[in-house]
């Protein structure tokens, strides 16, 4: 391990250019004789460093210290415990960058918003380097307790660092490189933990930070997506629940820790924004103990709440209007009685019926219809013949706002790649070869204020798919060879005889779009599940 050390000093004069490594041990040592920037020889020195050699000053840290303060086994258990998401997200990114760091010189590491390293990959005999001066596992990076280092010093800034040679503060750490990029929440933007890049000088260069911020990017969109299915799974968590508002009732629902993942109704609030931290909740907080951390305005009348696979995923609060003073009863599923859905004005058709008394069947039933009082997008899976297109009917003719609206049907099977884009987003005159004369509204457009059912979703081709999704996060679409903006409010009900979640582990189909449609899934049974049913539709 002595010989690790004198060889990564020996290396200390293979970069004298970043900036130059005499000229910045020169200046730290000016810097620590008058404490005082003014009087100190410091040209040559950046920014960034010597503002945090000035808090490193400030808060006494000793620059002759040697190694970093190293948590216990315990406390490290616990601080990866509280972090179990953060470290799901970066395992597939660590995994697949971790043997190119073999032979490198180099450790990647992922550390927590105090500085906690909680994993790291990369390069073995550098690994053992790194243990003496506890940048291992449990070491602890944060500048208030080891000075001037890329993890201390990008958690203190919120931007990407780096941090080379000299530069560090501490005498004991001026033999290594690194280089850090602030991992932050999706939602809210809060910073969450870092992945940093260190090993001897060896392997500095200026765009080390270029690659620790993509690895960063790419767990904050990994935490994206666990946040679009954590939502995805509350939703028809509540649907499942039987609870049905009234009309003008707000609803609001909380993941298992606190956090507003949906609102539907006229409640404003600031403290309402998704992903916010609205009360600190647990599974061992009774209903009287949640409606008791509520603030004042936001008092509901009934607290339902929601499981996943056998364990506490959070609660639904049914915030009641001035004019409802007590929640509205549970709906009983139909039964028997077949359901007939009006068919829309224009249509030559009397109605559209739905006929059974299968448990499954009735579910989703009852899931369509809640989701359509609640407007979110709808994925319907099923078999070829199964009646999914009832299903999309069903979603329009129960939305209250939506039902007058229009129904928009696109088969995404039935256009060619070429010809997608102009028919989801429409296009301006002349935007391509063979537009029509006047322009065309798209189908996203024409759907405004009511339903636009995509059939055969899994068919859409990807390079259409980002274009989607940025509509459906901004509600907004942007004709071909237009940059006019033109806001839609539209509700997306997708159907697919595929397995779409196959498709998405297949690369076929794009991860976050598919949390996006699928706010609720309705697998629709076949007819040879639900044989009880035969009699009923023979009859009918």
């Amino acid at each position: 391990m002595v010989d690790l050390a004198r060889d990564f000093q020996s290396q200390m004069a293979f970069l004298d250019d970043w900036p130059d490594q005499r000229a910045t041990t020169r200046a730290w040592e000016d810097f620590l004789t008058y404490k005082d920037a003014q009087r100190s020889q410091i040209s040559g020195v950046r920014r960034e460093i010597l503002e945090s050699w000035s808090r490193c000053l400030d808060s006494g840290i000793d620059a002759h210290s040697q190694l970093a303060p190293l948590d216990t086994n315990h406390d490290l258990e616990e601080a990866r415990r509280r972090n179990a998401e953060l470290r799901s997200a970066a395992e597939g990114p660590f995994a697949k960058i971790g043997p190119l760091l073999t032979e490198s010189g180099a450790l990647m590491m992922l550390t927590d918003a105090a500085g906690i390293v909680l994993d790291q990959v990369g390069d073995m005999r550098t690994r053992e380097a790194a243990s003496s001066v506890h940048l291992v596992n449990g070491g602890h990076w944060d500048e208030a307790v080891i000075g001037t280092n890329a993890i201390g010093t990008a958690l203190r800034t919120g931007r990407p660092t780096i941090v080379h040679a000299s530069e560090h503060f501490c005498q004991g750490i001026k033999v290594w490189t690194c280089a850090a990029a602030p991992i932050r929440d999706p939602v809210d933007g809060v910073m969450v933990g870092l992945v940093d890049l260190s090993g001897s000088p060896s392997i500095f260069r200026p765009h080390n930070v270029a690659m620790v911020a993509a690895v960063a990017h790419r767990i904050e969109t990994s935490l994206a997506e666990r946040y679009q299915a954590r939502r995805a799974h509350l939703l028809e968590a509540f649907f499942d629940s039987g609870v049905t508002p009234a009309q003008d009732d707000a609803v609001l629902i909380l993941d298992q820790m606190g956090r507003t993942m949906y609102l539907r109704g006229g409640v404003k609030a600031s403290d309402l924004a998704q992903g916010r931290q609205l009360i600190s909740l647990s599974n061992a907080m009774s209903d009287h103990d949640i409606a008791q951390a509520m603030p004042s305005h936001l008092q509901p009348s009934r607290i339902q709440r929601l499981v996943r696979e056998g364990e506490f995923a959070g609660a639904a609060l049914i915030i009641p209007s001035r004019r409802n003073s007590r929640p509205a009863p549970a709906l009983a599923p139909q039964k028997s009685a077949p359901l007939v859905i009006p068919a829309r004005p224009g249509v030559a058709a009397d109605a559209l019926t739905m006929i059974g008394d299968d448990p499954a069947f009735l579910k989703a039933i009852d899931l369509a219809r809640r989701a359509a009082s609640a407007g979110a997008s709808v994925l319907i899976q099923g078999e070829t013949g199964v009646g999914k297109e009832l299903f999309t009917r069903l979603v329009h003719a129960g939305g209250k706002s939506r039902s007058a609206g229009p129904f928009i049907a696109l088969n995404c099977g039935a256009i060619s790649s070429e010809l997608f884009g102009s028919e989801l987003f429409g296009h301006v005159p002349g935007a391509f070869t063979g537009a029509a004369r006047e322009g065309k509204a798209g189908k996203l457009e024409q759907a405004d204020g009511g339903v636009l059912c995509l059939d055969e979703i899994g068919e859409m081709p990807l390079e259409m798919q980002p274009y989607l999704l940025r509509v459906l996060e901004q509600r907004a679409v942007y004709r071909i060879g237009c940059s006019r903006r033109r806001s839609v409010d539209v509700q997306i009900v997708a159907m697919t005889n595929r397995d779409l979640g196959q498709e998405v582990e297949l690369g076929r189909f794009r991860r976050d779009l598919y949390f996006r449609i699928g706010a609720v899934v309705i697998n629709v049974p076949p007819l040879r599940e639900r044989r009880g049913d035969i009699p009923l539709l023979a009859e009918h």
